[in-house]
């Protein structure tokens, strides 16, 4: 009989913890592309399926407790099941969860985002962030009259064909079933660069918006020069290009006010979803009364057919999320929980770099800004070198059996992670490598 290997062993660990996740998994996958319905949920051998989940840690259906660092996809500020939000949630269920007409809990919801954000003049909610940023694309190319979208390589805005940049070497084809025609309209700049940018504007006079995560790409997965988003934010003005400021994730996470607060920008249009809706969908386009007046419906026939923007969705600020995006903006505004979750990654950060040192892992290192961290290895290892996702997918096996649920490789804190959870996510990844190293996949 063959001897297994060191990556068969942790796999066979990882089956034998979570075996009614792995019957689970074989279920979904006569349901589900991957068995999945999100990428970003997908893995190797298999994914853990989660039975319930409150404050910082989650159960799997194997009633194995996880320090959650998933965090609803960055919608959970305050954690999972907040007190607050689920009465606010459960006393408006009673009352209807869809009205189909309008009702006093948008008007709320609208007035507390204008408070906090001041640059916000009117507001139109969606029901998620892809749809937030379509709706900011096309307002701009309505309201310029031009057609491309200035973008920037790796920030992330959604799965619309709007602002998906292109595959294969040097990003130089489309994605699969996107247009030719909509590709072409996309100028994706390889890092945020002012010299380069300006250098675009005034070569191309067609651009009609340059929109940007502001803390860089996948919330600081690329660190941003200081002092660039002002300088795009001059650029754009002289330009006459609208800028679009994508806090779908940075947005009531980096400060009350976005990370337009901490930066003091005032951009023509933000784009926001995730913790805006307290951990249900929605999202919102806000920005300047003249850009957003374009969704006017006016008894002016030219207007109608020359200006006017279309826009429905029926799950538009509907008052389940209404109510809960209002309670946890109300629990939020005063900015001691934003300041709790990132001091608290700023803990992890360290605790982890103090790990990476103990262990010797030299080219690894941990880094990230406000409740965001990322753990990045060796460019050198010989087995991110042959297998990037072998890595990936070993280093959650791991982590999982340890007791801690990360995005692959990174993950957000919030606000009641307690210093104890910082301590067990150390441990853990100390955890964590041993195994790896004991597996032989990394060195």
């Amino acid at each position: 009989m063959a001897t297994p290997t060191s990556s068969q062993i942790l796999e066979s660990n990882y089956r034998q913890t979570f075996t009614k996740s792995e019957d689970l998994y074989k279920l979904a996958l006569n349901q589900f592309p991957n068995g999945v319905t999100h990428d970003g949920r997908f893995m190797n051998p298999f994914p853990v399926f989660i039975d319930k989940a409150v404050g910082s840690k989650k159960w799997t259906v194997e009633g194995k407790e996880l320090i959650d660092y998933w965090m609803g996809h960055g919608s959970l500020l305050l954690g999972h099941s907040y007190p607050e939000v689920v009465e606010a949630i459960t006393d408006q269920v009673q009352k209807g969860t869809h009205y189909g007409a309008c009702h006093e809990l948008e008007i709320e919801w609208a007035s507390i985002i204008k408070r906090l954000m001041p640059a916000v003049d009117r507001v139109r909610f969606v029901s998620s962030g892809t749809e937030a940023t379509l709706m900011a694309i096309r307002l701009a190319r309505t309201f310029t009259g031009r057609k491309k979208v200035l973008k920037f390589r790796g920030h992330y805005h959604g799965w619309h064909d709007q602002v998906l940049d292109g595959v294969g070497p040097r990003y130089k084809q489309p994605m699969p079933g996107v247009l030719n025609e909509v590709y072409n309209s996309i100028i994706s700049l390889p890092e945020v660069n002012l010299d380069r940018v300006s250098d675009t504007l005034k070569q191309d006079e067609d651009i009609a918006c340059l929109i940007l995560e502001p803390t860089g790409a996948l919330f600081g997965g690329v660190e941003m020069p200081d002092g660039i988003i002002a300088g795009l934010r001059e650029l754009t003005q002289r330009h006459g290009v609208v800028f679009i400021m994508d806090e779908v994730v940075t947005g009531f996470r980096c400060a009350p006010g976005g990370a337009q607060e901490v930066y003091g920008i005032r951009p023509d249009l933000s784009t926001l979803a995730k913790i805006m809706a307290g951990g249900l969908n929605g999202g919102a386009v806000v920005g300047r009364a003249d850009i957003m007046e374009i969704l006017e419906i006016r008894d002016n026939p030219t207007w109608q057919t020359e200006k006017k923007m279309l826009h429905y969705g029926t799950f538009n600020a509907n008052p389940l999320s209404a109510v809960a995006g209002i309670t946890m903006l109300e629990q939020i505004a005063d900015g001691r929980s934003i300041s709790i979750a990132n001091e608290r990654a700023e803990q992890l950060r360290t605790k982890m770099a103090e790990v990476l040192s103990l262990n010797n892992m030299e080219g690894w290192r941990v880094y990230g800004s406000f409740s965001g961290f990322k753990i990045v290895p060796a460019a050198t290892d010989e087995a991110n070198r042959r297998n990037n996702h072998l890595l990936l997918h070993a280093f959650r096996q791991a982590m999982l059996l340890n007791g801690i649920d990360f995005m692959g490789v990174d993950g957000l804190t919030s606000a009641v992670h307690t210093l104890g959870d910082i301590e067990c996510t150390a441990e853990a990844f100390n955890g964590a490598i041993w195994l790896l190293k004991r597996e032989g996949i990394i060195n």
